[in-house]
């Protein structure tokens, strides 16, 4: 049997692809689904952004009516920046919610201390205010050194977060601004 080069091609192309193929379980039955109900279907669904970037990717968080329990996050396919898709990051968010070694409440280190401690809430909030007031009162400039009206403090600065919408952002800054803050950027610009 005389084969052309091109002809051996041909068969031994075919040959590889018909074992190639025969190994793949070509099964043309059909396939049984052996979930009996999605685990979502009575859960409360929110949507959320990404705290990550400060891209602002959309995510829906599923959450279960029992207990509150996040039970799926999944992209968005209404939101305009992600269309519904999430990075590696923005898939992991579940990690954030339901994380047995996540800090729930407040936790403190006095100045000189080796040890955190756990604090509530109200002495956390009450302590950054006073501190917060207490920097800004110490360090409030009426006038520069030309004599010009400045009312301002440059010893507190603030980085905003990207998991603001533009609303939150517009009221933060706002009150930033009116305690004389100069130094204010935002995640998204960093």
């Amino acid at each position: 049997m005389n084969l052309t080069r091109r002809q051996f091609a041909r068969v031994t192309g075919a040959a590889a692809a018909g074992v190639a193929f025969s190994g793949l379980g070509s099964d043309l039955t059909p396939v049984v689904a052996h979930a009996k109900e999605l685990r979502t279907k009575s859960a409360k669904e929110t949507t959320t952004i990404c705290p990550y970037c400060a891209v602002g990717c959309g995510a829906i968080v599923s959450t279960s009516q029992k207990d509150g329990r996040v039970i799926n996050i999944e992209g968005d396919p209404d939101h305009v920046i992600n269309r519904g898709s999430l990075c590696s990051k923005g898939s992991s968010l579940h990690q954030l919610a339901e994380n047995k070694q996540r800090l729930t409440r407040p936790m403190y280190r006095a100045p000189g201390a080796k040890e955190w401690k756990p604090v509530s809430w109200d002495w956390a909030l009450e302590n950054i205010a006073k501190r917060v007031k207490a920097t800004r009162d110490a360090t409030f400039m009426v006038k520069n050194t030309r004599g010009e009206s400045v009312n301002r403090t440059e010893a507190i600065a603030s980085v905003g977060s990207a998991a603001l919408d533009n609303e939150e952002c517009w009221a933060y800054q706002a009150m930033l601004r009116a305690m004389g803050l100069v130094y204010i950027e935002h995640q998204a610009r960093i």
